[in-house]
């Protein structure tokens, strides 16, 4: 085996991966002041953004889950890969020739599955890429030259074509070092009886990108009548491939997604390209599977979707009855989202690409323009199932409608519809309404559903704990020597007990110059080395990057200022401690019969005192 990657490479890998740049492939970060970056945390779900980035340390960590770590950790959790690979994968990314101990460098015998996997589809698009020249291909060329798109369009969302043979692919890739076992393992092939045979045979292909751009996928159109499989044939689960949340054109639309706070949901690879094409860059679609809870998180890190109401997700759907059906599929998701959701149907029955090809782009761009909100569309839908031409289907249809009304987040909007509810009725009666729907709601809501419970508030002593020790991690030149004569025992919870221990392991804060990357390194470095022995090491390590990108309550000009008061807040604190646990010694002892502990006591009571008094004039004036 070839072995593992030289350290002196891991840190040209770190160094020349932004985490800004590695993170914002993933969710959209907006500045929150203090060289922060903020954002929707990927690995839980959470309505307001808690996942923080400090580009300058190279570290993220979040305060909703407690996920932290530097730019390779947060590639190993999302994608799912072993340290290796994660290192590989950034360094695919950053064009850097990885040096493996032990071997030297062997190109793709020492990479990861994924890697290996990653490539073998990057190879499979261009082949397939390439057949769609070929005489063979002449149904598929067809088959996008009537649907509006030319060569230049195929060229530019990587369409191709698979040929009807049984072992095109699998001979050229084989051919090209790739295994049968990693074929089959990455969904290209199947096993055949006397080896792999291509999963994709006689149909048009559409590669399919994660957020990243890497090819995982793919999606495969039937051309030919003697083809007795499905329409649409898709890659099947794999290590890299997952169909819950995968969405077609996401590599092609985060951008725009991000920028215009836009979201438009398409049902087919022709309607991305349709969308695209006509200017509504925003598009995307799910890939074999109906739109779900997975891709309704991909979507709100890209919105940053959070409590304004400033974006919109838009779903296009068939003016049909299984179009409705779908939109009404979506409305049970909408509360998932906090931005606005729309429904734009084309009454004529004609999805986005048919109506370019009809009515041109101008008809696609008016199709998304003239979207319905998804609360009016779903009350309509419901309403329509019954007669309110009488008193009792205009109740039942309020009572079935009920549910939606009250599943409004924001109160102004319930309010609105409920208005618009009573005239779409014909009760004339807003107060009538209101109290039926509350009575229908009340039968389904248990007790305690409509209260979340009160966070207690922080202990202030605690937060000043955090505040210094944040310091000491961010700015150590700043608390220097003194901090270092703090003791342990000034910090309260055993956590910080152990942070200000592994500080004083690496020499204090008097040997943290400036801070930065180097330093917090060399206290994560001294965290996994408590692990070793026994102690909390993991927690220890959290809370170090988690302190790591924190912001400092205080603006950068006033840090100085900031760090001095904060310390002689912390020590005063300390200090006061220790007067109240000696005045509590004090009364315990009888002056006459134990004088001379008593004298000692009431010396220190009076030090102490004098101390505290010094560090409170100090903490006041800084």
């Amino acid at each position: 085996m070839a072995g593992r990657i030289s350290d002196e490479d891991i840190a040209i890998v770190r160094e020349r991966s932004p985490i800004a740049d590695v993170v914002g492939e993933h969710i959209q970060l907006r500045n929150a002041g203090g060289g922060n970056l903020k954002g929707l945390c990927p690995f839980h779900d959470e309505k307001s953004p808690s996942f923080n980035v400090t580009p300058a340390r190279g570290y993220y960590y979040c305060f909703g889950c407690a996920e932290g770590g530097d730019v390779i950790t947060f590639v190993r959790k999302i994608e799912n890969l072993t340290f290796t690979e994660a290192v590989e994968r950034l360094a695919q990314r950053g064009g850097i020739q990885l040096r493996y101990e032990q071997g030297g460098y062997v190109p793709g015998r020492e990479q990861g599955e994924r890697t290996r996997l990653i490539e073998a589809h990057r190879a499979a698009a261009e082949f397939y890429a390439e057949r769609l020249a070929t005489p063979d291909a002449a149904p598929g060329r067809r088959f996008l030259s009537e649907r509006g798109f030319e060569r230049v369009d195929a060229e530019r969302f990587g369409v191709g074509h698979a040929p009807a043979e049984w072992e095109a692919l699998s001979r050229h890739l084989m051919g090209r070092g790739f295994t049968a076992q990693e074929l089959i393992r990455g969904g290209l092939a199947r096993e055949g009886r006397r080896g792999p045979i291509d999963r994709f045979r006689g149909r048009l292909v559409w590669p399919i990108r994660d957020i990243t751009g890497d090819v995982i996928g793919f999606g495969a159109r039937k051309l030919l009548e003697s083809d007795d499989g499905p329409k649409y044939l898709n890659t099947p689960e794999s290590p890299i491939y997952h169909k819950s949340s995968v969405l077609y054109g996401v590599d092609l639309a985060k951008r725009e997604i991000a920028k215009r706070s836009q979201a438009v949901i398409v049902e087919g690879y022709t309607d991305v390209m349709a969308c695209h094409l006509a200017g509504v860059p925003t598009a995307v679609a799910t890939c074999g599977t109906s739109f779900g809870e997975e891709h309704i998180k991909v979507l709100r890190r890209l919105l940053l979707d959070q409590a304004e109401f400033r974006g919109e997700v838009i779903f296009t759907f068939d003016g049909d009855s299984a179009g409705q059906k779908a939109a009404l599929r979506a409305f049970q998701d909408e509360q998932k989202f906090v931005t606005q959701t729309f429904v734009a149907v084309q009454p004529d029955g004609l999805d986005p690409c048919d109506l370019r090809v009809k009515q041109g782009d101008a008809a696609v761009r008016d199709l998304v323009a003239s979207r319905e909100p998804l609360f009016a569309f779903a009350i309509r839908s419901v309403l329509s199932r019954y007669d309110l031409n009488t008193n009792e289907g205009r109740l039942g249809a309020l009572d079935a409608v009920a549910p939606v009304v009250a599943a409004i987040k924001d109160p102004g909007l319930r309010k609105t519809y409920v208005v618009d509810l009573d005239r779409w009725l014909g009760f004339m009666d807003e107060g009538f309404v209101i109290r039926r729907i509350q009575q229908v709601i009340g039968k389904d809501r248990g007790p305690g559903q409509a209260r979340a419970p009160r966070q207690e508030a922080v202990d202030p002593a605690v937060r000043l704990e955090v505040e210094v020790l944040k310091l000491a991690v961010q700015r150590p030149a700043l608390l220097g020597p003194e901090f270092d004569a703090l003791g342990a025992e000034t910090f309260t919870l055993p956590e910080h007990v152990g942070l200000y221990a592994i500080i004083m392991a690496v020499g204090g804060t008097a040997m943290g110059g400036s801070g930065g990357r180097e330093w917090v390194d060399r206290l994560l470095e001294q965290a996994g080395s408590a692990s070793a022995t026994g102690e909390q090491g993991a927690d220890l390590r959290s809370m170090t990057t988690r302190f790591a990108v924190e912001a400092l309550r205080a603006d950068t000009a006033v840090e100085e200022r900031y760090a001095s008061a904060m310390l002689a807040k912390l020590h005063e604190t300390a200090v006061g401690r220790a007067l109240t646990q000696v005045k509590s010694r004090l009364q315990r002892l009888n002056p006459v019969e134990e004088q001379q502990e008593y004298k000692r006591l009431f010396g220190e009571l009076v030090a102490l005192e004098q101390q505290h008094r010094v560090l409170r004039e100090r903490a006041a004036g800084a």
